[in-house]
């Protein structure tokens, strides 16, 4: 999934965190897997105590049901954790202290990774490498890191919950992309939203299924992509969530199929993204910005596109699994995926 904002560097207001308390850990399992993600601005009470504010302009909260809530310009990531409490701390504040140094760190190589990727193979930090491998097997297409900076930087914050032995298990949920911590015989389960279109802010609202990711399996990331998402997509996918090895390789994996998905049809509007955002690494390329209603043939002939990706890409080995959305219709690559599915254990 491509960000369109990281030298948006706005002053923030910081929010405190206060240590862990006693239990097993916070963020075990999200009680109500329905409940929006909370932004910082209007929250009420979903912080805790506030002040000093970080140096680096990086926000920290904690939720009352015991996730966390890093910020700093586009990157908003909230972590969850069970475990041994000493460990989780322990691995809380060994992320907090990599994550102030993050978005400088992306800001400071952005033109070379808006570059397509074999252009980028001189990056230096570890993020921007981490992005330029998930990107590179895509590379016969174009395609620039931007595409798995999301899941670069969950990959690299939940490194920290993996070096704690005492964590059991942990995510690092980066606006959907998601990097997994799974040791002994914990799972999560994660749930799926065909059609952002639909989302109304605060208000809850019903998955159309689910992934159990258990640790034997060696999935680690999961990113969803498509035109409706935050970011630009060339294709008209309502949504397109890969699971894979981490994080990084998902994301860029779901934009490339969440692109294939599509057709060409009067009922489909695209316009140059450089119309759309004067910074943006996609130029004068055209991307979505609306879909009308589309016939029965042509959504089973995106969806086929798509799938026909996706098929490519696991037997290749960059993916486990793909579930690819359109206007009603699904489409399900590998296993692991259940349409319609429900279950009490979330991310």
């Amino acid at each position: 999934m491509r960000r369109e904002a990281f030298d948006d560097m706005a002053n923030q207001i910081a929010y405190s965190l206060s240590p862990a308390s006693g239990g097993e850990g916070w963020g075990e399992r999200d009680p109500s897997p329905l409940t929006p993600h909370t932004s910082p601005t209007g929250c009420g009470d979903a912080y805790r105590l506030p002040p000093p504010a970080s140096p680096s302009g990086a926000t920290r909260a904690r939720f009352p049901d015991g996730r966390l809530h890093f910020h700093h310009g586009p990157i908003d990531l909230v972590i969850g954790a069970t475990g041994a409490p000493a460990a989780i701390e322990a691995g809380m504040e060994q992320a907090w202290t990599r994550f102030e140094s993050v978005l400088s760190e992306l800001v400071g190589e952005l033109t070379l990774l808006r570059t397509p990727v074999q252009h980028s193979l001189g990056v230096r930090g570890p993020i921007a490498q981490r992005m330029v491998a998930a990107c590179f097997p895509h590379r016969a297409q174009f395609i620039t890191p931007m595409a798995a900076v999301a899941g670069a930087v969950a990959d690299e914050i939940i490194e920290f919950f993996r070096a704690q032995a005492g964590v059991r298990s942990a995510y690092v949920n980066n606006g959907g992309d998601i990097a997994l911590h799974l040791a002994h015989d914990d799972c999560y389960r994660v749930g799926l939203l065909a059609d952002l279109g639909r989302v109304r802010p605060l208000e809850p609202w019903r998955l159309d299924g689910d992934f159990e990711l258990r640790a034997e399996s060696p999935v680690r990331g999961v990113a969803t992509s498509g035109w409706r998402g935050r970011s630009f997509s060339l294709g008209i996918a309502d949504s397109v969530t890969v699971l894979a090895r981490s994080a990084a390789e998902a994301d860029a994996a779901a934009t490339m199929i969440a692109n294939a998905v599509n057709v060409a049809d009067p009922a489909i509007v695209r316009k140059p993204a450089c119309d759309l955002k004067d910074d943006t690494d996609l130029g004068d390329r055209l991307v979505t910005v609306e879909v009308g209603a589309l016939s029965h043939r042509q959504i089973d002939a995106a969806l086929t596109a798509g799938e026909q990706l996706a098929q490519r890409l696991r037997e290749e080995g960059t993916i486990a699994a793909a579930v690819l959305c359109l206007q009603g219709a699904a489409q399900v690559c590998g296993t692991g995926a259940t349409l319609g599915a429900r279950n009490d254990c979330w991310v």
